[in-house]
């Protein structure tokens, strides 16, 4: 998933991209709040952790630019302020959570693993399909209590993905800029997505048939769950 850290501070942007990307999100840094403005304006993010106390922005602004731009992001607002108008601003104007400074990085992904679950309807970060158990915080998945270790960092990526996404189509596109951070364009193989799905499909055969990773001809892939 795709982090916009939006912090000043810099020991404190270089430590959230270290610890954020040990748990494979793909960050980018901003220190000020101009060039947040102008990412936020050309690309899409999944999580957004801004600073109100920016030197050349007032972060409350930041936060409207972001809803307006990328209304799906999950905004996580990070303050040194102790006013409590600044928090329910910030909340009213659709921040998700926020954590005062100074904060635990394990409270932090703890928070974010929380949004997530309760964004995307799930109830625990370990999923059963006909036999696999995918755990989305260990990042395994296994079958009949044998893990399947041949599975890739990316390849798990894509299946996390879309199982957050559950029962909805993603295209090429949405997976590729989400997992890799950049689009396919239309000069590279075209097979580029569809040979990851190819390969977790063989791991997952050589333990049972995955018949809940289906292919939508002409648009994407879907992971399809019983609610």
């Amino acid at each position: 998933m795709n982090v916009l850290i939006i912090e000043d501070e810099k020991a404190l942007a270089h430590e959230l991209d270290l610890f954020l990307t040990n748990y494979n999100y793909k960050c980018e840094i901003c220190h000020d709040g101009a060039s947040a403005s102008e990412k936020i304006g050309v690309n899409l993010y999944d999580f957004i952790l801004i600073d109100l106390g920016l030197p050349d922005y007032d972060g409350l602004n930041l936060l409207k630019e972001t809803k307006n731009n990328n209304p799906d992001a999950v905004c996580i607002i990070l303050t040194a302020r102790a006013e409590v108008y600044d928090r329910i601003k910030g909340l009213d104007l659709g921040a998700d959570d926020y954590l005062p400074k100074p904060f635990s990085l394990l409270e932090l992904h703890s928070r974010m693993q929380a949004i997530i679950r309760r964004k995307f309807g799930l109830k625990q970060n370990i999923v059963e399909l006909d036999g696999f158990i995918i755990n989305l915080t260990e990042r395994t998945i296994s079958y009949q209590n044998n893990e399947i270790s041949s599975i890739t960092k990316k390849e798990f990526d894509l299946i996390a993905y879309l199982i957050l996404h559950k029962n909805r189509t993603l295209t090429r596109t949405q997976l590729s800029e989400h997992i890799w951070g950049s689009i396919v364009n239309n000069d590279y193989d075209s097979n580029y997505i569809d040979a990851h799905i190819k390969n977790i499909r063989k791991k997952l055969n050589v333990y049972a048939q995955p018949d809940w990773l289906e292919t939508v001809r002409g648009l994407g892939y879907k992971i399809k769950i019983n609610t």
